[in-house]
């Protein structure tokens, strides 16, 4: 327990035989749960976990692989059956580091926050550690994510070290929640929806632990960014139409109208202009410049009143 509170770890694992002892072993004795789910691992994952003999773990296998999102969701709801005050995620691979587990639950624990996540970016030693390809493809996300989930104030939206109190838990609608390696942008998404409370902490990347890595980013990112694009339109609504009105969608709507017509509009002068010789007017380039300066003139203020509007939720 911390602060009187009971805290449960959920570790999704899909083929982690050979780390997910020494992740379990490094769990702290406040910990009351750890609950391992085996996203349907091809190794012995599952028996690994279950042969520690710890008395805190419960074993949870998928009949089919899911993926890591989804094997998050089946923990939380699993520490919501079982009423748990701050339920927190862990990969199973070594990764992150079970001394930092205490500075995520005890803001969520003492009702300060929400939700605590870890950041690895605010550290000098980032960019030595973590793949620079991964760091750089972690930043485009983060700036993307800012955008789409309304935290402006949180990076390192990729980390998945994270604490959960069980009021944002029950009013999350998990089958909602994306199932794969977005997962962490979309829980942003639908936690500022529930107007929660986010806070980042400082965390110390760990590379090296013997972990194997699935994520390809040339892959994984574009998927991501199409996710998060859905998911700030899917916000608008929810938070600034539905649940409450703010203008703020009419100036996202029109600038980006806007925008897309200058670009097009220019794009097809342009090719005019280059392969058929003809003309440009005055008239028409002033056309293309008043849209694109108005259109972005017109999502910087939406993007200014979505960060004040989301101010409250440090």
């Amino acid at each position: 327990m911390v602060e009187g509170k009971r805290v449960a770890v959920v570790v999704p694992a899909f083929d982690e035989e050979l780390l997910v002892a020494d992740t379990i072993a490094g769990i702290p004795d406040f910990v009351d749960t750890v609950v391992i789910v085996d996203d349907r691992s091809r190794d012995a994952t599952a028996d690994r976990a279950a042969a520690t003999g710890d008395p805190r773990v419960e074993v949870i296998r998928h009949e089919a692989n899911r993926g890591v999102g989804a094997a998050i969701v089946t923990g939380y709801a699993r520490c919501l059956e079982l009423g748990i005050d701050v339920t927190c995620v862990m990969a199973g691979d070594n990764q992150m580091d079970p001394g930092e587990l205490e500075s995520l639950v005890a803001p969520v624990a003492r009702g300060q926050v929400d939700y605590a996540k870890a950041n690895r970016l605010v550290t000098g030693e980032a960019w030595d550690l973590i793949p620079h390809s991964r760091y750089l493809g972690n930043a485009v996300l983060s700036l993307l994510t800012k955008i789409a989930s309304g935290y402006w104030h949180v990076a390192d939206s990729q980390a998945g070290y994270t604490a959960l109190s069980l009021g944002a838990l029950r009013r999350l609608d998990l089958d909602r929640l994306y199932r794969r390696y977005g997962f962490p942008n979309d829980m942003l998404v639908h936690l500022n929806v529930q107007n929660a409370r986010v806070r980042d902490v400082p965390s110390r990347p760990v590379y090296g632990v013997g972990e194997r890595s699935g994520i390809r980013i040339h892959r994984v990112a574009p998927r991501i960014a199409w996710l998060l694009f859905k998911g700030f339109w899917w916000r608008m609504l929810q938070k600034y139409v539905i649940r409450d009105f703010h203008p703020l969608v009419f100036f996202y709507a029109l600038g980006g109208l806007m925008t897309l017509v200058g670009l097009i509009l220019g794009l097809i002068v342009a090719i005019s202009r280059i392969f058929f010789g003809n003309e440009i007017t005055t008239a028409t380039v002033v056309l293309v410049a008043l849209l694109l300066v108005s259109g972005t003139q017109f999502v910087l203020f939406a993007m200014w009143f979505d960060q004040e509007a989301n101010k409250d939720l440090r």
